[in-house]
């Protein structure tokens, strides 16, 4: 049985996954192309000092090297690897106020790795959890990673409050007895009202 080769012209490692080896499956996934990456540690900082500083438009500024899985700028400060946004932020309007500040995007973009200083200001977690709801940015309700409940599920084990036990209501909808006592006492999903779906 002989093994294929990565698919990358000039690569003549064995492929492992969707054609490509090990390396360039690595780029694949971080960057969406198998050839991309290979930025040297200086390259970012010049970006920054060169682009991102002096950069006066009101357009998103998107950061064009390396992301975290959920989109977000990031680099590597000596040895540390740090949030773009927020080594921006703090370069541009200073440090944080506290350690709990964050740097929040005005444009709603951070996930798209928007990286213009115009857009970025430190803001408390309540602040820019506010910011994510008017930029429908959020992960609350059924759009959190974790969710086994969709917003008219709740309303229906609301309806059914004092109607079934919630003993029953847990096995009919998948979740803990706890789960049912919080939504019906809005300590979970406190924000969903009826006129609201």
């Amino acid at each position: 049985m002989t093994c294929k080769a990565c698919s990358v012209d000039g690569c003549n490692r064995r492929s492992r996954t969707k054609g490509y080896c090990g390396a360039h499956y690595q780029r694949f996934r971080r960057h969406g192309d198998p050839t991309a990456g290979g930025t040297s540690h200086g390259d970012p900082l010049r970006f920054i000092r060169d682009v991102v500083a002096p950069y006066d438009g009101d357009d998103c500024l998107p950061w064009p090297y390396s992301k975290t899985g959920t989109g977000y700028g990031d680099l590597y400060v000596g040895d540390r690897m740090v949030a773009a946004h927020r080594y921006i932020c703090h370069l541009v309007h200073g440090a944080e106020p506290s350690p709990f500040h964050e740097a929040a995007h005005s444009c709603g973009k951070g996930h798209l790795s928007c990286v213009n200083p115009k857009h970025l200001a430190w803001k408390t977690p309540k602040e820019n959890q506010a910011d994510k709801l008017a930029h429908d940015t959020h992960n609350r309700g059924e759009r959190h990673v974790l969710a086994k409940l969709t917003a008219p599920d709740i309303l229906e084990i609301r309806r059914l409050q004092g109607v079934e036990t919630q003993e029953a209501l847990a096995e009919r909808f998948g979740v803990s007895r706890p789960r049912i006592s919080k939504i019906h006492s809005r300590k979970a999903w406190s924000w969903l009202e009826a006129a609201s779906v």
